[in-house]
């Protein structure tokens, strides 16, 4: 059986990588002519996951008629900024009932729509079943066999079961949900305020700080999530507060890294010239501020994030104000 996977980074190719390695025809759609030839006549994504020779199961593409031919399963791994452009140039070569899974996790932001709502309107035609796939889990760590869990969120339980026995092998561990919007926004989320983490160990704020964040940045994703309709429990599982720790305390994570970097001094536009992949988190951290808006939610880390990164308040300054607020009942 082919199962497509649209997006040649890190995280795609990894994914790539677990299904080909279990026996699945794996046609990998990438936008770079070079970058595909490199992978079919190296084995190797150098760019992304260099070192990481890849199985034969793959065959890298830019010729999306080619990549989705005949295919069932459709795994999307792309920034979610560019994801509604890729799923309308996709559409025409869509098959009705297609099973679109995606791993892609933010919000789009000039609407503030999750990656679900971007498919349905885009393809809801066409009666795809979606499932959503998030959890902590690093590429560069996936692909090397080391142990990691993930949840499936997906409204169609018989789907989620068949997705979760799909991807599972000894060293990944697939779990289904059905509350798809939590599991979309807690990893949409947490990559808000892993930029404050990371910011805050940039500033030499220590440990305390750090779990503090991690612990008021879940109530803050659970508050917003409730608000739109998620359950609570779903924020205490792998795609919340798995993800949210992960991602927060991981050297590996781009946002972290972002967050760091600001606390050291640099400027937003030094951090992203110099980063080869997307930081959703950036992005997501204004559509997560006027979603919390648009539902009057109360999300200081997230205002505090959205006031450092898109109107340039200085980061101590921010943090001595988000110290001060009024004291309450946690």
């Amino acid at each position: 059986m082919n199962i497509t996977v649209i997006g040649g980074g890190s995280w795609g190719t990894a994914l790539a990588q677990l299904l080909a390695e279990k026996g699945y025809t794996v046609p990998l759609l990438v936008r770079d002519e070079k970058q595909a030839d490199a992978i079919n006549s190296t084995r190797e994504n150098a760019k992304y996951l260099p070192n990481v020779p890849l199985h034969v199961n793959i065959t890298a593409t830019t010729n999306a008629e080619t990549a989705l031919n005949g295919t069932k399963h459709i795994l999307f791994s792309v920034p979610c900024q560019v994801f509604r452009n890729t799923l309308q140039k996709c559409e025409p070569l869509v098959e009705h009932g297609t099973t679109i899974i995606c791993s892609n996790k933010g919000l789009e932001l000039d609407t503030g729509k999750t990656v679900s709502e971007v498919v349905t309107e885009e393809l809801g035609h066409k009666k795809p079943i979606f499932a959503m796939l998030s959890g902590p889990s690093f590429a560069a760590e996936v692909v090397r066999g080391m142990p990691t869990a993930v949840v499936l969120g997906c409204c169609n339980q018989r789907c989620g079961k068949d997705l979760r026995e799909m991807f599972s092998n000894e060293s990944f561990r697939a779990y289904s949900s059905t509350d798809v919007l939590g599991v979309e926004l807690g990893g949409a989320f947490k990559n808000v305020i892993a930029i404050a983490a990371g910011m805050s160990d940039g500033l030499r704020f220590g440990s305390n700080a750090r779990a503090a964040l991690i612990t008021r940045g879940l109530a803050e994703m659970s508050r917003l999530g409730v608000a739109m309709g998620a359950k609570a429990e779903t924020f205490m599982g792998l795609s919340g507060m798995g993800d949210l720790v992960l991602t927060c305390t991981g050297d590996l994570s781009r946002n972290r890294q972002v967050g760091l970097k600001l606390g050291q001094g640099k400027t937003l536009d030094e951090i992203l010239s110099e980063m080869k992949q997307v930081a959703e988190g950036v992005k997501t951290t204004t559509a997560v501020h006027h979603l919390a808006q648009r539902l009057n939610v109360e999300l200081p880390i997230t205002a505090t994030m959205h006031a450092v990164i898109h109107d340039g308040k200085d980061p101590h300054e921010a943090w001595r104000e988000l110290m001060k607020r009024e004291l309450r009942e946690e």
